[in-house]
């Protein structure tokens, strides 16, 4: 595929606002999990018993008054996002070139703002009526943040929320590269945003998915995820002859093997064909990424199936790690996040371990590394697989 530019990125996790914090926390080896700290809605119900990633300071982060219809924790996570590391002037730029209605909105979250619709339910009036300040139906929507975004970036282009569970925000770097080349849009504002709520951390704990002790992916006596929230955008656009910009997105690969409504294939073979996929939009070998972001979410089954299809796939020199350690699964916010991450490593030749991890489960390639490592790559890769086999790998590259 022809290259995109990736002009300006940012993630905002609990390891800080920005990529700086992002990238000082990465270097420090330090964790932004804490002891679960979430008030359930339910009076006198105790938070459950798990670590997590948690934004500090959404509870008063309100939003601007014009915006203000469109309160709630997701949207205010997405409007801190959009404030760091230049998003607005990369915006800006972008609509000077292009106009508004050339720049694309694509963003993805998997629960969207349904602690806004748990809130809206746990104080229904008498009357069976959401409460006056919660009676905004357009809230109550899974495409509620890709609106949001659109409303309060003044963007006009194509607008779509992508809803794939664990996948979507790295499948917007797809849906991107897709309507730039059928010449919908000449650039487009990716990214995702996912935040903690009910639904969040009971639905996985029903799935017997959490652990009570930070995450270990990778490690041999891993027993499950740690949630995390998040918020991360991107802004891409097409490459004019002769413009080499200093990072682009090289390819993608997506695919659904539609083995098991939460369980991955058992051979990794969804997640082998997206990443032999992204590799051939690329045009490069497995031999020439540098650093690969693993999905790597510290459950039993996931991570050994990732394992194997990484070593069916990579040489043992290939740095690959798992970043949940640090900001925990973000879910929706996953993709865009660890394609921060990935860019991160490109700008700065500094290659993440693997965050709680100290035993090597037996199963894992050379490729798993636990310590970090320093090196100039060319070339970043990240995967981001979510339930039902649904499957994303990218390929970021540096000119």
């Amino acid at each position: 595929m022809p290259p995109l530019a990736v002009r300006a990125y940012t993630a905002t996790t609990a390891l800080g606002r920005g990529l700086e914090a992002q990238a000082q926390a990465l270097r420090e080896r330090r964790s932004g999990l804490r002891r679960n700290d979430l008030v359930p809605l339910a009076p006198g119900e105790a938070p459950l018993d798990c670590w997590i990633g948690r934004v500090e300071g959404l509870e008063e982060a309100a939003l601007p008054a014009p915006l203000a219809g469109w309160d709630c924790r997701n949207n205010r996570l997405a409007w801190l996002s959009l404030q760091a590391d230049g998003m607005e002037t990369a915006i800006a730029a972008a609509v000077a070139r292009h106009g508004a209605e050339r720049v694309a909105v694509i963003v993805g979250t998997s629960t969207s703002s349904i602690g806004a619709t748990e809130e809206a339910y746990a104080r229904l009036g008498d009357d069976g009526r959401f409460p006056e300040d919660l009676a905004r139906p357009s809230l109550h929507t899974p495409h509620s943040l890709g609106a949001f975004v659109a409303a309060a970036t003044g963007l006009r282009g194509p607008c779509v929320t992508v809803a794939t569970a664990c996948s979507s925000s790295a499948k917007v770097f797809a849906q991107a590269a897709r309507l730039i080349g059928a010449g919908l849009a000449d650039a487009a504002l990716v990214g995702g945003v996912d935040t903690l709520c009910g639904s969040v951390l009971f639905g996985f704990n029903s799935l017997q998915l959490v652990s009570t002790a930070p995450c270990r992916p990778f490690d041999a006596q891993r027993d499950g995820l740690s949630l995390g929230e998040a918020g991360g955008f991107a802004v891409l656009e097409r490459l004019d002859a002769g413009d080499e910009a200093a990072l682009q997105l090289c390819g993608y690969g997506e695919s659904s093997d539609a083995h098991h409504m939460s369980s991955p294939h058992p051979q990794g073979l969804g997640a082998r064909l997206a990443m032999r996929d992204a590799l051939a939009r690329a045009g490069i070998d497995a031999g020439q990424v540098g650093y690969l972001n693993l999905h790597g979410t510290a459950t039993p089954a996931n991570d050994s199936i990732e394992a194997l299809a990484v070593a069916g796939l990579f040489p043992p020199g290939l740095h690959a790690s798992s970043t949940k350690g640090w900001t925990g699964h973000t879910l929706g916010a996953a993709g865009i996040v660890e394609s921060a991450i990935a860019l991160l490593a490109l700008e700065r030749g500094h290659l993440p371990g693997t965050l709680n991890s100290v035993a090597p489960d037996p199963g894992n390639g050379p490729q798993i590394r636990f310590a970090d490592a320093r090196t100039e790559i060319r070339y970043a890769m990240n995967n981001s697989f979510g339930f039902g086999g649904n499957n994303c790998s990218l390929v970021f590259g540096r000119a």
